[in-house]
């Protein structure tokens, strides 16, 4: 990362913080403390905690810890300040609508992190992985290949885990080809984030959308044609700098998929669907469909751990015919299922830095940011526009703490309006290689190849393809506005 976009990412940090999640208070009293010290400290309090977020790699600190830090003292002097004003439970208040809120994502992530943990250990995407380097395809069928499967998987897994699949096959067969690893890269990033824009499970800010109930499960599938065409434009024009040829034929390591993997992704999908039932019919919280699946899970972990001597004797016969497996290989291969074991493999500090971000930003608003800037974007500058902007600033910034503003502002506007700031929040990270997840593990997978500048050389194309798919939902959906 060049001085100059450090530079602007802390210019843009000042301004994150006015657009703040606030809690429903209208029963009680809220101060506006926006002008007061306590105001400007908890300011100062966010951006220094964001600046070490911006600065993880550097420091080598976890992202979770300075916001965790900056969450506690920020609603620390926001009860005191109300606890002098005599209002000793309406921080209280605020502060439990926020947790509540933080809970419900927390359960839902995690049941998902724990299914992907588990389908990772069965060895399923080793297995598609595998099949993929070994077909020996040539450098532009791979090129759409890999880009293709990171559209289409990313809204069933997150982007994170499909990017990371994506770029280990095109580092396989690209090690005498890293021009070909460069851009792959860059299309993964932005097929996997284009993926995830038109599917509740692709995103952490879809999924924060619809746990709302501001755009219902199927109402997502309308931004199908803008996500892929905000794929395909920017994919279309790199394919003509793809290397021409194929490479060699790679014979990896066994990739076989371990018993019980394509049951487990059965099970997933079940509890994807018993999600959107509890939502859709029971009007219940999504969170609460997902603990329901994770049971699926536990119990067909059960089945497995108590079949493992079936593996054992897989591999016995295996070990016979003459593979030389090693005695630690062995008896790690014959270790029964453990269900716990995956919830403990979940992204933990990822978890915790939404916990802070939400606190934290939950704080700002319930000081009095939010009315300020709804005001500024939404009255001033009008729908369109400020959903723009909302995608812009999600490739400079993370996109959580932008969503969670949006959606507590709640603007009086269309539901293509929604669907917009859904789409533009969800693609805008595919601006640049720090604008994701998928975006800044890649740089560290493929490190030296992919990078920060060499993505940075496609962004004319990447915002063609931002700007073709605002304008085809535009298009499309116009009878939404």
């Amino acid at each position: 990362m060049n001085l100059f976009t450090r530079f602007a990412s802390l210019l843009f940090i000042f301004f994150i913080p006015s657009m703040a999640f606030a809690a429903n208070t209208s029963e009680h009293t809220q101060l506006d403390l926006t002008g007061e010290i306590v105001g400007y400290l908890s300011l100062a309090v966010f951006t220094l905690a964001y600046i070490f977020v911006i600065f993880e790699e550097q420091l080598h600190l976890r992202k979770s810890k300075p916001v965790l830090l900056a969450a506690g003292i920020i609603w620390i002097m926001i009860a005191v300040v109300y606890q002098q004003h005599g209002f000793d439970h309406a921080a209280e208040v605020a502060l439990r609508h926020n947790f509540l809120e933080y809970a419900e994502l927390f359960f839902f992530l995690l049941v998902a992190m724990t299914y992907i943990n588990a389908m990772i250990e069965r060895k399923v995407f080793d297995a598609l992985r595998g099949w993929l380097v070994e077909k020996g395809f040539s450098y532009k069928t791979l090129f759409w290949l890999l880009g293709i499967l990171s559209f289409f998987i990313s809204p069933i897994a997150d982007n994170l885990t499909t990017a990371l699949i994506m770029c280990t096959v095109a580092l396989t067969v690209g090690k005498k080809e890293p021009k070909f690893v460069a851009i792959s890269c860059v299309a993964i990033v932005v097929g996997a984030n284009a993926g995830g824009a038109f599917s509740p499970f692709g995103d952490i800010t879809t999924l924060m959308v619809w746990q709302k109930g501001i755009v219902q499960f199927t109402e997502f599938f309308t931004l199908f044609i803008p996500s892929l065409i905000n794929y395909l434009v920017p994919a279309a024009i790199m394919h003509f700098f793809i290397p021409s040829g194929s490479p060699a034929k790679v014979h990896n390591e066994e990739l076989v998929m371990k018993r019980g993997g394509i049951v487990i992704v059965i099970l997933f999908l079940l509890t994807i669907i018993t999600a959107v039932s509890f939502h859709n019919f029971l009007h219940l919280p999504p969170a609460i469909g997902m603990m329901t699946g994770l049971a699926y899970l536990k119990f067909f972990g059960y089945y497995l751990k108590k079949t493992s001597h079936k593996e054992h004797h897989i591999t016995e016969h295996r070990f016979e015919e003459g593979m030389g497996m090693t005695d630690d290989a062995n008896q790690k291969h014959t270790e029964g299922f453990d269900v716990f074991r995956k919830v403990a493999g979940a992204e933990w500090d990822t978890l915790f830095f939404f916990y802070g971000v939400i606190m934290a930003v939950g704080g700002l608003g319930f000081i009095g940011y939010l009315g300020m800037v709804s005001e500024t974007m939404y009255g001033q500058l009008g729908p369109t526009t400020a959903n723009i902007i909302v995608g812009v600033l999600s490739a400079i910034v993370d996109n959580i703490p932008v969503m969670f503003a949006v959606i507590t502002m709640n603007p009086e506007m269309s539901h293509g309006q929604w669907l917009l700031v859904t789409l533009t929040a969800g693609v805008g990270g595919s601006l640049l290689s720090i604008g994701s997840a998928a975006g800044v593990a890649l740089m560290g997978q493929a490190r030296g190849i992919y990078t920060f500048a060499s993505h940075l050389k496609w962004v004319p194309v990447i915002a063609l393809g931002y700007a073709a798919s605002i304008y085809a939902h535009l298009l499309i959906n116009a009878s939404l506005f």
